[in-house]
């Protein structure tokens, strides 16, 4: 990235699409070991039979809306956010999107820490 010599200012609820076929995924920073984006479903979910299990560790807080989130493995749970709820998916927890509200924005704010550990 490179230095910036004036503020960025922008507003994590502006510019959302009425309509998206599917989740959207932002880059909102990018620098070194740290991807922040942001992500934005409306009654999406992930894939049937589809999991996510990366490499690194992802901290998310839902900044708008509800979401129900699947971990697969051992777990095998399901976990209901609302807003302001936040959580640490370690690296290679499988996992993936259950349920989002059709017709309202559910936005995400996820941290991704790639080779960086959080705890």
């Amino acid at each position: 990235m490179k230095n910036q010599t004036t503020p960025v200012l922008a507003n994590i609820f502006s510019a959302i699409p009425d309509g998206l076929p599917e989740e959207l995924f932002e880059c909102l920073l990018k620098q070194d070991n740290i991807l922040i984006e942001r992500i934005i479903s409306k009654g999406h979910i992930t894939p049937e039979g589809q999991w996510y299990d990366q490499a690194w560790d992802e901290w998310a807080i839902l900044i708008q809306g509800q979401a129900t989130l699947c971990f697969g493995g051992q777990q095998n749970k399901l976990v209901s956010l609302a807003a302001g709820d936040y959580l640490l998916i370690p690296a290679h927890t499988k996992h993936r999107v259950e349920w989002t509200p059709a017709g309202l924005s559910t936005i995400w704010l996820a941290i991704h820490l790639h080779g960086a550990k959080i705890w």
